[in-house]
């Protein structure tokens, strides 16, 4: 994956020190994240906005690397820029998106309600967990289904996160490598 842009898109609160989006950071520096303005209190148009431009501002279409409300954020982008911009991005790798329209779901990210069930113009992994109290493996695979994504089920896995005990995570990684390979 020399030399392909990759844009780190966390979730609500951000990826902390020890989440694998932080350590894939450094261990690639050419992987950015894309630096919300509020991570606490997002707001719908603020982060495709943030978004669109980070993209934009990408050397050769990107893959995208979206973990819980990033993936959310990637599909509201997909539709609101993505048909405009066919061929803007590469691919994306989805990581237990969050459902957010679950009755449980933190009042901080109803402003991303409805979930675009649009195809994404471009190819996309969903990775998802039985055990996921944000998202359930039904919902998941609806998304996957919606957004054309190819559905790879982790198992009992949590949220994909720190708390989950997920820090260093090499099977994400290698279903990175794997996709950015197909899409190359």
């Amino acid at each position: 994956m020399r030399g392909q842009p990759v844009l780190i898109i966390p979730g609500w609160a951000n990826s902390g020190p020890q989440h694998w989006q932080t350590l894939w950071e450094e261990e690639h520096p050419e992987y950015r994240r894309v630096q919300q303005r509020d991570w606490e209190m997002p707001e719908r148009a603020d982060w495709i906005t943030t978004l669109d431009v980070a993209i934009r501002a990408a050397p050769s279409p990107p893959i995208l690397v979206g973990h819980s409300l990033g993936c959310i954020a990637i599909a509201h982008w997909t539709v609101e820029h993505g048909n405009r911009g066919a061929g803007r991005v590469l691919a994306a790798l989805l990581v237990a998106p969050a459902d957010v329209e679950a009755p449980t779901a933190p009042e901080a990210v109803h402003g991303f309600r409805p979930v675009p069930l649009a195809p994404f113009p471009f190819s996309s992994v969903l990775v998802a967990s039985r055990t996921d109290q944000y998202v359930s493996f039904e919902r998941a695979t609806e998304l996957a289904q919606a957004w054309g994504s190819l559905l790879v089920d982790a198992g009992d896995a949590g949220h994909l996160n720190t708390d989950a005990g997920y820090g260093p995570w090499p099977a994400g990684e290698r279903i990175l490598m794997n996709l950015a390979e197909r899409v190359a």
